[in-house]
């Protein structure tokens, strides 16, 4: 980016020593078309997850749908699509999504309105957060998300030069956010809200976005935050119970407790893959929201760091490919993605372990469900690009 204006440009490139050359060339002169220290770690998490999947879900399967194997074929079913799909975005060049980015935009604002309409949006829990075709399910919350990275990622490296300039800046981006994050907040899905606005303000702060300018909203917003926290019992009730879980044991509480139950009997190996307890009908959500607990109990502390390593690779790979890509639209494009998986995965943890307030979040390829898994694998298919345009670059 020209005139020092992106923070992300002020980082040196690495040499090509340091980075998986996407052109590498094995013995017999055999070419690797991937960058394979990106691949294996999240086709490893993603076999992972299936068995994961089984393990946590099997129970609850086999008392609602009269087989265990219910929620098992469904996952399969969702991780080879993902790999197909990670397959085709590898292949698309990464430059197509500048022309892409409105219409994106478009489309999924469409669906997050089509949500809230009735008999268009899938009630579930008393929350409105999935669109029924054909009698598949997606999540319009999580395509937002992938839609707003290249949208700002466009932007960004369009108006690279008035970026310090805050009615270009900052006011139209933070005016798409607003939009996007009350349809969110109408679901309500506070999770991917926040999640949303980190993805947004971080990238805006690598595009060269001013600090001074991107703090005065935070200030402006702290009132609002404050207010949409206590205006439903349920959020108020979230947050005290984070505060102190076993004082709303039997309620609020719940969630926290048993994943932290779950944690702390698998001990330093586990129970083994199969025999973990909480997801007996103890632990809400095992194979969903809560399938890092069931990780916890069943793998162990080694699993456990195992899941840590390889999601570690993930995004030190994502943000190589960010540093060696010599377009700042790609390089905004890859921070996006990278933060954006990163995000998830921490705010999952956190929720399992007790550090952060319940939040309804997936942990990226390993949860059930096909929303999310598709665009993760989506994303991780654009990050692959991105490296092959890095080296050739």
């Amino acid at each position: 980016m020209q005139g020092g204006q992106s923070h992300i440009a002020e980082t040196p490139f690495l040499p090509t020593s340091d980075y998986a050359s996407e052109e590498a060339t094995g013995a017999g002169g055999l070419s690797i078309p991937y960058d394979l220290s990106l691949l294996f770690p999240v086709l490893f998490l993603v076999g992972i997850g299936v068995v994961m999947v089984y393990s946590a879900s099997s129970a609850l399967a086999l008392k609602q749908y009269g087989t265990d194997f219910y929620f098992l074929k469904k996952q399969a079913i969702f991780s080879l699509m993902g790999v197909l799909i990670l397959v085709i975005f590898r292949r698309l060049p990464f430059k197509i999504y500048r022309y892409l980015a409105y219409p994106l935009l478009a489309l999924a604002l469409m669906l997050l309105v089509g949500v809230l309409i009735p008999g268009v949006g899938v009630e579930a829990g008393g929350a409105r957060r999935w669109i029924s075709i054909c009698g598949l399910q997606f999540q319009p919350a999580e395509t937002a998300r992938f839609t707003m990275v290249i949208y700002l990622a466009y932007s960004l490296s369009k108006k690279q030069e008035r970026l310090r300039v805050f009615s270009i800046g900052i006011l139209p981006h933070l005016a798409v956010l607003g939009v996007f994050a009350f349809l969110i907040s109408r679901q309500p899905d506070f999770g991917s809200m926040v999640i949303l606005g980190a993805v947004t303000w971080i990238m805006l702060f690598v595009g060269g976005v001013r600090l001074i300018h991107l703090l005065s909203p935070l200030v402006a917003l702290a009132p609002a935050a404050y207010f949409f926290m206590v205006s439903a019992q349920y959020r108020l009730d979230r947050l005290l119970s984070f505060l102190n879980p076993w004082k709303y044991q039997s309620d609020e509480g719940y969630q926290v407790i048993h994943s932290l139950m779950a944690f702390g009997s698998g001990g330093i190996f586990g129970t083994g893959i199969g025999k973990g307890y909480q997801k007996l009908f103890y632990l809400p959500e095992p194979h969903t929201d809560f399938v890092f607990s069931v990780i916890g109990e069943e793998l162990g502390l080694v699993g456990v760091l195992v899941i840590l390593v390889l999601y570690a690779v993930i995004l030190w790979r994502g943000i190589l490919i960010a540093r060696r890509v010599r377009d700042s639209f790609g390089q905004l494009l890859a921070v996006g993605l990278t933060t954006a998986i990163g995000l998830q995965v921490a705010v999952n943890m956190s929720v399992a372990l007790g550090l952060l307030p319940t939040k309804g979040l997936t942990l990226p390829f390993m949860s059930y469900g096909g929303t999310s898994l598709l665009v993760n694998m989506a994303s991780v298919g654009i990050l692959l690009n991105l490296s092959a345009s890095g080296n050739r670059g």
